[in-house]
């Protein structure tokens, strides 16, 4: 990287809001730490805590839970209201 033209990047502790989960990870969010809650992690040291609605640990494509919609079905629906005929 050249030097000057880049953001700070340093340690960064993300929590996930829906479940609680946390993960000590680098970020160049470490430039708006003076603005972040402090939070002391595992090893004792303090780092900025930035929160955030879904994480690996809650969105469904990583939990294998996600929902199979049944587009199908919504596309018969769709014609049958709407009085579209198959041909």
């Amino acid at each position: 990287m050249q030097k000057g033209i880049h953001p700070p990047y340093g340690p960064v502790v993300f929590k996930d809001q829906s479940t609680g989960t946390m993960f000590l990870t680098r970020s160049t969010l470490v430039s708006k730490a003076d603005k972040l809650p402090k939070i002391e992690w595992e090893d004792g040291n303090t780092y900025p805590l930035y929160t955030v609605d879904v994480t690996s640990y809650s969105h469904p494509f990583y939990t294998g839970k996600s929902v199979v919609l049944d587009t199908a079905g919504q596309v018969q629906k769709f014609n049958n209201r709407y009085g579209r005929k198959d041909k």
